[in-house]
This record gives C-alpha cells, sequence and structure tokens, in this order.
C-alpha cells in the first residue's frame, strides 16, 4: 500500500528500529526494493533527488509504475522526494504522487530554513503528505564533510526548529557524508548527541549518508533513536559488483541477464540491511491506515 511516512516513522520512533529508504532511479532498483521489503515484511521508503530524477529516473515516467506496484504491495510503501531544494521542485514533486516532502535549506541561515521549511509543511500536510527536513548539514564524503562538528546539529536549535515547522522527521547531522567515503575510512559518529537529540526532540529521527557507514555504527544508531536510513551508494555498489562479477563469468551475457542481475543483487542487499536496522517482520496493521494514499 502507498503510504505517507508519518505513521511508518511514528512506529519505528515507538518500537525503536529504522525503516530503509533507498533511492531508486529505474524500475529495477523500485521493484527490487519494494519485493525485497514485501519479503521481508517490512515497511521500506523508496526515494528519489532532482538530480537523479534529471539524469534518468524522469518522474513523468517512473513514478507511474513505482505508484502501481506500491499500492500492490502487502506492505506499507512511502514515495518520498530526497532533498527538495526549493518550492518548485516540492509542488512539482506532489503532482507527480510522492507522498513524504524532503525539503533541505539546511546550507541556509537558520531563520531561512525556518521558513521555507513552514511554507512545504502547510502546504503538504493540507495535502496528507508528511515532510522531512534537515538541521545541521550532511555534506559530501569526497569532499572530507562529516569529521567536523561545526556542521553538526544544534540540540537546542532543533527543539526549536520543530515547534516553529511542524515537520514529521528531522534529518540530523552527526558525522556521516552522502557518497563514497575514501577506502579504509569509516566515519566517526557523535552518539552523545544523537541521544541528547532524541531525548530533547521525542521524535522521528533520520540518517543520511548511511553508506559506508560501518554496521556497528548503523546498529548504534539505530538503538540510539535513528528511524530512517538512507541508503544510495551501497546499493548502487550491489548492482555494480554484481554485473562485473556476472560479466567476468560470462562475457556473453546480454541485456537482459546484466539487468536482472542487478535487480537480485540490489533486492538482496535490501533485505539483509532490513534485518539489519531491525524492521524485519515490523509491519503492523497499528498505522495501515494512517495517511494511506489507495
Amino acid at each position: 500500500m502507498l503510504v505517507n511516512m508519518k505513521g511508518m516513522l511514528d512506529a519505528a520512533n515507538r518500537d525503536g528500529y529504522a525503516v530503509m529508504a533507498v533511492n531508486s532511479v529505474n524500475m529495477e532498483m523500485a521493484r527490487a526494493v519494494i519485493e525485497a521489503a514485501n519479503e521481508e515484511h517490512s515497511p521500506i521508503i523508496v526515494q528519489m533527488g532532482r538530480g537523479q530524477m534529471a539524469k534518468l529516473a524522469h518522474p513523468q515516467d517512473i513514478l507511474p509504475m513505482i505508484i502501481r506496484m506500491a499500492e500492490r504491495a502487502d506492505v506499507p510503501v512511502c514515495l518520498n522526494l530526497d532533498h527538495g531544494p526549493d518550492f518548485p521542485t516540492e509542488v512539482s514533486a506532489i503532482h507527480n504522487g510522492f507522498t513524504n516532502l524532503m525539503i533541505d535549506a539546511s546550507s541556509l541561515p537558520f531563520e531561512e530554513n525556518v521558513r521555507r521549511t513552514r511554507v512545504i509543511t502547510d502546504m503538504a500536510h493540507a495535502m496528507g503528505i508528511s515532510v522531512e527536513a534537515e538541521l545541521g548539514h550532511v555534506g559530501q564524503a569526497a569532499d572530507g564533510d562529516g569529521r567536523t562538528d561545526d556542521l553538526y546539529t544544534n540540540v537546542a536549535q532543533a527543539v526549536e526548529f520543530v515547534e516553529r515547522t511542524g515537520v514529521d522527521a528531522l534529518a540530523v547531522a552527526i558525522g556521516t557524508a552522502h557518497g563514497k567515503y575514501p577506502a579504509g575510512y569509516v566515519p566517526k559518529l557523535d552518539f552523545n548527541r544523537l541521544a541528547e537529540l532524541k531525548a530533547a526532540l521525542k521524535m522521528p529521527l533520520v540518517l543520511h549518508g548511511g553508506s559506508g557507514s560501518g554496521e556497528e555504527n548503523i546498529r548504534r544508531a539505530v538503538a540510539g533513536g535513528i528511524n530512517k536510513i538512507n541508503v544510495c551508494t551501497d546499493a548502487f555498489h550491489a548492482a555494480e559488483k554484481a554485473m562485473k562479477a556476472k560479466w567476468e563469468a560470462e562475457p556473453e551475457t546480454d541485456y537482459l541477464g546484466i539487468m536482472v542481475t542487478a535487480e537480485a543483487a540490489i533486492k538482496a542487499f535490501v533485505k539483509d540491511y532490513i534485518r539489519l536496522i531491525g524492521s524485519a517482520n515490523r509491519y503492523t496493521f497499528d498505522y495501515a491506515d494512517n495517511g494511506s494514499r489507495e
């Protein structure tokens, strides 16, 4: 079933687990993600960003397919706009059928972040769509971001931000970064700050830059109160690794064989990750109708 993100993450917040959010850039990725969730009896979030939609995942083509797959699923599926930067992008996402909007004004001054987020939240909530925002800033792994606490989320500011914007979930900066980390590097997360944020906010918190963070960090983050984890690079890598192995073993493999191989690899990766973050067998009927877009 296609739902918004609020009930999904409220249940995760209440029961102490996280829901996986996978950037999916084509039909095969989206299908692998949803089928993995179905088989693991887990809620799931399919998401894409503006750059991904511009390059490959053209919303007018791919979103109707994903929506149909979500509506047929036996588990709750949310369709999330990842890192929407401005009002036109958010409005377009509503028209295209997204059930959650992330508004990312985290690189702007605090007051402007509040203002933009409040506008999007009011608009989205009026249409039954949930909202995620970001405070602090999760940068790019390739640039060395996430290694300094200069951009980490401030606890007092976070309380004020949530009160003034009314968002349903907050992405926090505690040491991760987007993209691929340098070989051998594992980020050091500020779990003390995470504990302070959770105690002060008592709401669903989001970890961006889940890829490459290491299983122990992910487990500790979930135990500390993270309820949604964004994953992109690791899912891409699972597909790439499987495709390369297929070509090496069977050089004459055609396009169909490669795509089947990639989809199977993503599905296996997502199933493993679902178990890691505790959302397997967590689909419960107490929030099934909360925000349903069927």
